[in-house]
């Protein structure tokens, strides 16, 4: 009871600082003189950094630049978007297929960037989705969803898509455990404790970005938060923040806040993998999907699995070990040396910071303080490094600088702290608005932090922006971090609600072959007309097939007779531009599913239904030239068993067959 009444009186005294004390009392001065000068970017000169921030329940991925938080793109991943035909067009609908079907739309909470040595490297960007478990990967050169794959076992997918330092793999770990997809899960809620299990699932990637589900770890029922690889001298392991460590499966506020520690577990997945190549792991029967695109088809494909490779860890006892945290963690982050481990336990006033050879000691003098669920718990004091003393109220993420600088995220308090990781002692602190989460420091969880800046976002944002109704907009804050004291330059809305975010120099990313327009002669789309003498009109049953183009500033063909109700129209809608930056839309008159914008040498296909006799007018929907409202066309729709021929032109008033 006891207890129960001390957390009652924080959750109180939480909200009380949460909602009667959102602003701090120095915002006045927290934006310095030349704040201006140091974000402005002029006209015609590029930002220093991309900034790629989750986009939250819109399912996107939102392009900023930094310094000057402008928006560049977003970038559908999960969620349909009727700008770019994303989930509408026949190619792309593939992409957001799962074992539960069509699924266009999802929860995108964290995005990370490959890194090569442990660096960043410019080439992709991965993205998680929390409600249906998928993890996503985004490639820069086309900044386009190239890959989605399905996770079997899971029943929620926030901790992830985190990656070893050689992008080896991208892992996850549950958000809630459940029962796993090969048993049977028709059982009570309240036999958590006997048959609900987390897994941990370890994605292989390819040279070429391509994912496999290599393998899964089982684990006893807790809900992962966050996570992150080692680095350097902890290369190998894996670090994951546990919460629910009671195993309660209803009113988690207090029944899942019991204890005064829950765990960070470390994983040593390269004796995972030892255990995978001696057959240690189990086939489980499941089903799960992975999606691809194809960029010289211009196609995404979808396959289905059904099997996966699970090892246990309370059978293997050398993979996973508990390290007791303050309890509810929420961050779980490696500095760039990676000797130290820093949790975030959202409900203390403290950090712990961890030590990897202190934890390496540990493990091999077996200093335990018995077992959770199977698996050893290392002691508290046995792994410490020490503790940040009274930083602020509710530690969420950490990032970290290039000159032994960790800054950590108070949601409570609203603020961002910074702190020396060896000494442990607070250097600065500054106000956020309001309620801080996650925190992006340009390439600060890699071993090569690019610094300078500092993006916090926020969950809060009353009285910074015109008020919008109910909701407010989401908010971001860029602070300068290049000399000793943070400080505040610019805040900006984002889009969605901003969670963790990855941010890497511009001519990293820029300068590392992105596309510019598709060559006609590689694009090997079956449908493709490459030149206007190759469009066409063509019937196979009541489908009808139209080999179009598209140029400045015409379709060909741009009359078509001879649709009949009863009718699949096909519009296949090659671009024959191959110059950069000139896309071409198209849409019909009563599409009941969206646009198409197809890119310079891109196919892209549109599924028109006619849905009565009539006269449809079709056009391009992307400005694209002084002569763009003049860029259209017109489709004939006659009644079934109609003997009107079907027939095509373009430039002539009299359709020859």
């Amino acid at each position: 009871m006891k207890n129960k009444f001390i957390q009652s009186i924080f959750v109180i005294a939480v909200g009380s600082m949460l909602f009667t004390s959102c602003k701090p009392k120095d915002s006045g001065d927290a934006v310095s003189g030349d704040a201006a000068q140091k974000a402005y970017v002029a006209p015609g000169k590029y930002d220093e950094f991309y900034n790629f921030v989750s986009g939250g329940f819109s399912g996107q991925l939102s392009v900023y630049g930094l310094p000057s938080g402008r928006l560049f793109r977003v970038i559908p991943v999960f969620s349909v978007d009727p700008e770019k035909g994303w989930g509408y067009s026949e190619e792309t609908k593939p992409m957001l297929n799962t074992s539960h079907g069509f699924v266009p739309w999802d929860d995108l909470h964290h995005t990370e960037m490959s890194q090569t040595n442990g660096e960043v490297d410019g080439r992709w960007v991965f993205a998680n989705a929390n409600n249906t478990p998928r993890i996503a990967r985004v490639d820069l050169k086309t900044f386009k969803t190239a890959e989605i794959i399905e996770l079997p076992n899971v029943g929620g997918n926030h901790s992830s898509p985190f990656i070893t330092e050689n992008t080896e793999y991208v892992v996850a770990g549950t958000r809630f455990s459940v029962p796993g997809d090969y048993v049977n899960g028709d059982v009570p809620i309240n036999t958590y404790k006997q048959n609900f299990k987390g897994h941990i699932s370890f994605v292989k990637v390819g040279k070429e970005g391509e994912m496999d589900l290599a393998f899964q770890i089982v684990t006893p029922g807790v809900n992962f938060d966050l996570s992150h690889a080692g680095k350097g001298k902890s290369h190998g392991w894996m670090f994951f923040s546990c919460y629910n460590t009671e195993q309660a499966n209803t009113l988690l506020e207090v029944n899942a806040s019991q204890k005064d520690k829950d765990f960070i577990m470390a994983v040593n997945w390269k004796k995972a993998e030892e255990y995978v190549k001696a057959g240690k792991a189990k086939k489980q029967s499941v089903k799960y999907v992975r999606n691809k695109w194809d960029e010289k088809t211009h196609t995404a494909t979808s396959e289905t699995k059904n099997e996966v490779l699970v090892l246990d860890a309370t059978a293997l006892k050398d993979i996973c070990y508990m390290i007791p945290c303050p309890k509810s963690p929420h961050g779980c982050d490696v500095d760039p040396t990676g000797e130290y481990i820093v949790g975030s336990g959202k409900l203390a006033a403290l950090i712990p910071v961890f030590s990897f050879d202190k934890l390496q000691s540990a493990i091999a003098n077996k200093q335990f303080d018995g077992d959770y669920s199977g698996i050893s718990v290392v002691k508290y004091e046995a792994a410490l490094h020490g503790e940040v003393k009274k930083p602020g109220l509710g530690p969420l993420h950490t990032e970290f600088d290039a000159k032994g600088n960790a800054y950590t995220s108070m949601f409570v308090s609203s603020e961002v702290v910074k702190w020396d990781i060896k000494s442990l002692k607070v250097l600065d602190r500054v106000p956020t608005y309001y309620s801080v989460g996650h925190l992006c420091v340009p390439g600060g969880d890699s071993k090569k932090p690019f610094g300078k800046y500092m993006i916090a976002y926020n969950k809060i944002t009353k009285d910074r922006y015109l008020p919008t109704g109910p909701e407010l907009a989401q908010s971001a804050q860029i602070y300068d971090i290049s000399g000793d004291k943070m400080r505040l330059i610019l805040d900006f809305p984002t889009i969605g609600e901003p969670h963790y975010a990855q941010a890497a120099p511009a001519d990293l990313i820029r300068n590392n072959g992105q596309y510019k327009f598709y060559k006609i002669a590689e694009n090997n789309y079956p449908f493709a007309a490459k030149g206007e003498k190759e469009a066409k009109v063509v019937r196979q049953g009541n489908k009808v097939h139209v080999y179009m183009t598209s140029i400045r500033s015409h379709f060909a063909p741009d009359n078509i007779e001879g649709i009949k109700m009863g009718d699949e129209v096909y519009f296949h809608i090659t671009n024959l531009e191959q110059d950069w930056d000139v896309p071409h839309g198209f849409s019909i008159k009563g599409a009941n599913n969206a646009e198409l914008l197809i890119m310079p040498g891109e196919t892209t296909t549109l599924k028109w239904v006619p849905d009565r006799v009539g006269m449809f007018p079709m056009y391009c929907t992307d400005f694209c030239s002084a002569l763009h409202q003049e860029m259209s066309g017109y489709v004939r729709v006659s009644p079934a068993g109609s003997n009107v021929p079907l027939t095509w032109s373009v430039g002539t008033n009299q359709p020859k067959i």
